[in-house]
């Protein structure tokens, strides 16, 4: 049956092609237009002049179709519609003979089953239904198996000739049948997480009920207590008022207050509710004194269902619970007297040096309280910023930071507590600030001043820079980052390269199945792993721009449309399974120390560094550098450029704070977690007291995904990439010339008129990293084109190329 298939010159198969289009649209018309009073082969008497849109050769061609097949005669048509397809592209028929008899199978089919019921002769009664040939097999079927099984035998007959003669696979029901039921699965799993959610909600309450109820009795003894010792003392007689959050920001300070009745603005704490046995203590303390809340831990608040995510999880793949973590530590309440006492103090060392004003408000943080100093009138600003040595002096502090409180005409003075609060990074996993966020890379940084929880998302950074000296936090802000990304994306989502040249930190994570490649402790490696994720970047672009989106959340919603889109049944196998047409995961880099990578190979690190930070924030590739030596050499004008988004631990001189905010002040940081956050698209800085977590709960989190998924290394990241010159190209092509494989694929794809992966998997076997390098090198030979989004490679050889080229060398 090779007579039905293309010949291997192009333009000869177009023209045949051309030639059945036509033919297949001359039966149409003559079909649709034919009329029994048009002269025929069995019509003796009538009209001369034809009715027929296609004339006199029409009539008799409809007449004899209609007679003989019925209404299996428009079969004809579509059959040489899907030849012409065939031939006009130049696609060699798989299969041939058994098409032909799946077409005569539908003929017999289509006429048999129009036949086997009632008699029906439409137009005017001049033709059966099924045809002189439906009549025949009609009367003989239903004399063998009776009207019902003959009406089977015809049905499955029907099914049979379409499966023939297409393209169709039964695999393909099953990837049909694959995406309703995996939101059946989704659906039974949200449902059993919701009701869980409402177990773990009610056992909270209850356990909230009995925390207030313990902290009310205990709050009235206390409250007793107090007051018979204020009743003795006259100077504790004034009223402390304790500011509330809603009254803070309703309050408009007039003039600098005396230090016992500051308000005290605690954002975190609440007071409880007082049970009746308290109420008579309390309302006897009330006219005279205002007792400091008690701390309590907050209410977690049940997250609400949101829509899902742009990228759907995989369902195999389950999010680690927090539970993993250590237990969040109970705050440390504050001492209203002490903080007014400090008040005082700043008071008086102001006016030793003629600074006249007062503090007007005071905020207790987790590490530091912010006290809001009102200068009077004529005192500048820079006059109070020159005086923090003398204020850690007087108040015989670590270290002080002060600094301007936007919308208010205060100055925010920085004291270190001399209680210190652990921010856990359970804490902050657990908030509504991480839960509510939609992007798969929400990193948690702590608490602020104030004791706001921040997070940020390294999309919107798009990059980050962290800069501190030992010891200041800096390790251990990367460990959360990390453990941020395990609890918020699986490894389909996000896929991560880890850059340890100190050998230290990054070990805990090798074998995490997020992992792109293995966590590379050699310098040279490193730098073979940036120069190829430009490379990916490159490639990621590429595909971009053929699918015609801008970032990489268009360009997975567009694929994922592609995919779950019904095909027909006489597309082909590739068409089904376009080139490269798969959701891309987003890729982290994160090194821990830049400059061991600087010193070994500064040329090519900066290069892969700069290009990756200017372009491949579109495609999904974000980059996090660290470094404990922020100089000049290591954070060059090139890369500090292209990071808006800095980060600054401790740092031992105002030059290295310098080097990476452009202003000074790291260098009064406490350490332990304290830095400076500068936000992109932002100048003012961001005081925020990092989460810790330690090396058990790292172990416990990551034994959880280990046990779901073993990680799929790419070892090619490792790998020195391809040079630029001539030489290095040349062997290249040379090894992967001599790929086994590669003269078979450059046949078939010459035979096959087009090039992909899927087609040089399915014929050779190939697997699919092995079949891309191999349409690579078609390329740089010139064989084959570019990639075209979705549609296969164009083949620019002849097809009788290869055997010229094989005479040729005998």
């Amino acid at each position: 049956m090779k007579i039905l298939g293309p010949t291997r010159f192009e333009r000869l198969n177009e023209a045949a092609g051309l030639v059945f289009l036509f033919a297949g649209l001359f039966f149409t018309l003559s079909l649709i237009s034919y009329h029994p009073q048009d002269p025929s082969w069995n019509s003796i008497a009538g009209s001369a002049h034809a009715r027929n849109l296609t004339g006199i050769a029409g009539s008799y061609t409809a007449d004899l179709c209609l007679q003989l097949l019925g209404f299996g005669a428009f079969a004809i048509p579509v059959l040489l519609w899907m030849l012409a397809w065939k031939w006009i592209r130049s696609e060699e028929i798989e299969g041939a003979t058994i098409k032909v008899l799946g077409a005569g199978l539908l003929f017999f089919s289509i006429s048999a089953g129009l036949s086997i019921g009632p008699a029906w002769r439409p137009g005017s009664g001049a033709f059966s239904a099924g045809g002189m040939l439906g009549i025949v097999l009609a009367d003989f079927l239903r004399a063998s198996l009776n009207v019902t099984g003959a009406a089977l035998l015809t049905f499955v007959s029907l099914i049979l000739s379409l499966y023939l003669i297409s393209t169709f696979s039964m695999s393909i029901v099953a990837r049909w049948l694959a995406v309703p039921m995996n939101y059946v699965v989704h659906a039974r799993v949200c449902w059993d997480e919701w009701r869980e959610q409402r177990r773990q909600a009610a056992l909270e309450r209850a356990q909230l009920r009995a925390e207030r109820r313990a902290a009310a009795e205990q709050e009235a003894r206390r409250v007793a207590a107090e007051q018979a010792a204020i009743e003795g003392d006259e100077m504790r007689s004034a009223q402390i008022p304790i500011m509330e959050p809603a009254q803070q920001e309703q309050m408009r300070v007039e003039a600098p207050a005396e230090v016992a009745e500051i308000p005290i603005h605690a954002l975190e704490y609440e007071a409880p509710e007082p049970q009746e046995a308290a109420a008579a203590a309390v309302a006897a303390a009330a006219e005279t004194f205002t007792a400091p809340p008690v701390p309590r831990e907050p209410r977690r608040v049940r997250e609400p269902r949101r829509p899902a995510p742009e990228m759907a999880q995989h369902p195999e793949y389950r999010l680690p619970s927090t539970e993993l973590l250590n237990e969040v530590p109970a705050r440390n309440p504050y001492d209203s007297v002490e903080l007014k006492e400090i008040a005082g103090r700043i008071k008086a060392k102001f006016e030793e040096f003629n600074v006249h004003g007062g503090v007007v408000q005071i905020n207790p943080g987790p590490v530091v309280t912010t006290f809001e100093f009102k200068p009077e009138a004529g005192i500048k600003y820079t006059r109070i910023t020159t005086l923090t040595e003398d204020l850690c002096l007087g108040l015989q502090a670590e270290s002080i930071l002060i600094e301007r409180i936007p919308g208010k005409p205060t100055v925010g003075i920085e004291v270190p507590n001399t209680r210190r609060e652990l921010i856990s990074l359970r804490q902050i996993l657990e908030s509504d600030e991480f839960k509510d966020s939609h992007s798969r890379l929400t990193i948690c940084l702590g608490k602020d001043i104030s004791g706001r929880i921040k997070v940020a998302a390294l999309e919107s950074m798009p990059h980050l820079l962290i800069a501190g000296s030992t010891g200041a936090g800096k390790s251990v802000m990367l460990n959360s980052m990390i453990m941020s990304i395990l609890h918020k994306a699986t490894p389909e989502e996000v896929r991560m390269i880890l850059v340890d040249p100190k050998r230290l930190e990054m070990g805990l994570y090798e074998g995490v199945p997020h992992l792109l490649t293995p966590v590379i402790t050699d310098a040279k490696k490193a730098t073979n792993a940036l120069r190829n994720a430009v490379l990916e970047m490159e490639r990621r672009l590429k595909l971009l721009a053929a699918q015609g989106v801008r970032n990489i959340d268009q360009y997975n919603k567009k694929v994922r449309q592609l995919l779950n889109e019904p095909r027909s049944l006489f597309e082909d196998e590739d068409e089904l399974a376009p080139e490269d047409l798969r959701p891309l995961p987003y890729i982290l880099i994160v090194i821990d120390e830049l400059a061991d990578l600087m010193m070994v190979e500064r040329g090519n690190v900066e290069e892969a560094v700069t290009r990756l930070a200017q372009m491949a924030r579109a495609v999904g590739m974000h980059l996090v550098l660290a470094t404990q030596r922020p100089s000049v050499d290591v954070i060059t004008g090139l890369i500090k450029a292209n990071f808006p988004s800095r980060i600054s631990f401790r740092v031992a001189t105002r030059v290295d704070s310098r080097t990476v905010l452009d202003v000074m002040g790291a260098e009064h940081l406490l350490g332990k977690g304290d830095m400076l956050f500068l936000p992109p698209g932002s100048s003012r800085l961001i005081r925020v007291h990092g989460a810790f977590v330690t090396e058990a709960e790292i172990n416990r989190v990551v034994e959880f995904w280990k046990g779901q998924a073993r990680p799929d290394y790419d070892q090619t990241f490792l790998m020195p990439p391809p040079s630029d010159n001539d030489e290095d190209v040349e062997g290249a092509e040379f090894e992967g010339a001599d790929d086994p494989a590669y003269t078979d694929a450059v046949r078939v794809v010459l035979e096959m008129g087009k090039a992909s992966t899927s087609t040089l998997q399915r014929r050779l076997r190939l697997g699919y990293g092995r079949a891309a390098r191999i349409l690579d090198m078609m390329q740089r030979e010139g064989i084959i084109g570019p990639p075209d989004g979705s549609k296969p490679r164009e083949v620019l050889k002849r097809p009788d190329w290869l055997e010229e080229v094989e005479n040729q060398l005998r």
